[in-house]
């Protein structure tokens, strides 16, 4: 796992001002955290909409034939979709500290990805696998909290870790900020998320717990991670209500997803 910068993990935990969000009418405060799904379960998750769907339409949390993990969207096809880049970040970013500068962030008209290994990110509420003592480098907090102000929870939740801002690239320009929608791809598979944390301003390529498990990716903090296969896009624009509905981010990231796919 990389090492995180003392002074920004330090600033981190001083000087961060909760975020909070407020839940959509349809989706009360108690809303119970959402369990990630097992495998065997096909890591569904039903979408919340307005109405019935149209008839033999695919839900967004079913896979369509060809698929793996959630979404209709196939891995290949969002692949395929970002495999040009278009370059936005002033410079490029290192995977890990002692990797040299080649990653760069790349954008489409609907979104911002990028290709990279990816670390274990277990910061948040402490749970049975993500704490001080299964974690060296473990945080309490996060950058972007839930809508009742609690920390994120890296162990049910599938989120990824953007670099912070800075000279060479600044998300919040590009409409990318806490509960952002995003899919993570790692080989067949497709993993809906939300943006829950920011990390180091030279460095990129970072997922918390539940993203990795979900990927069949080993979400050890300390031995766990994937090498540089790892694409992450993230929705310009989009926002999971409330940040912590994995429902949610399925329902909207597979919508964005097949217009990207679409327009691409």
């Amino acid at each position: 796992m990389r090492k995180k910068q003392t002074a920004l993990v330090v600033a981190k935990a001083a000087l961060l001002v909760p975020i909070c969000y407020t839940a959509a009418a349809h989706q009360a405060l108690s809303e119970p955290d959402v369990k990630l799904p097992t495998a065997a379960a096909g890591a569904t998750a039903e979408p919340v909409r307005a109405g019935a769907p149209r008839a033999g339409a695919p839900r967004a949390g079913a896979p369509r034939d060809g698929t793996a993990g959630e979404g209709t969207v196939r891995a290949a096809d969002l692949l395929a979709a970002t495999r040009s880049c278009t370059q936005v970040s002033l410079g490029k970013y290192r995977t890990d500290d002692d990797a040299p500068e080649d990653t760069p962030v790349c954008a489409t008209h609907d979104a911002v990805f990028w290709k990279a290994d990816m670390d274990i990110d277990c910061d948040g509420r402490e749970g049975k696998t993500c704490n001080p003592r299964t974690d060296p480098l473990f945080q309490p907090t996060t950058a972007y909290q839930q809508s009742d102000g609690r920390q994120l929870d890296a162990e049910n939740l599938p989120y990824v870790v953007v670099p912070g801002a800075s000279h060479r690239w600044n998300h919040t320009e590009h409409g990318v900020t806490g509960g952002t929608v995003a899919a993570v791809v790692h080989r067949d598979k497709v993993q809906y998320a939300v943006v829950g944390d920011t990390g180091p301003t030279d460095l990129i390529g970072e997922a918390s717990y539940a993203t990795a498990r979900a990927l069949g990716i080993n979400p050890d903090p300390r031995k766990g991670g994937a090498g540089p296969d790892v694409t992450y896009i993230l929705f310009k624009g989009s926002k999971a209500q409330p940040i912590e509905s994995h429902r949610a981010a399925v329902a909207r990231g597979d919508q964005l997803a097949r217009q990207l796919v679409a327009r691409n």
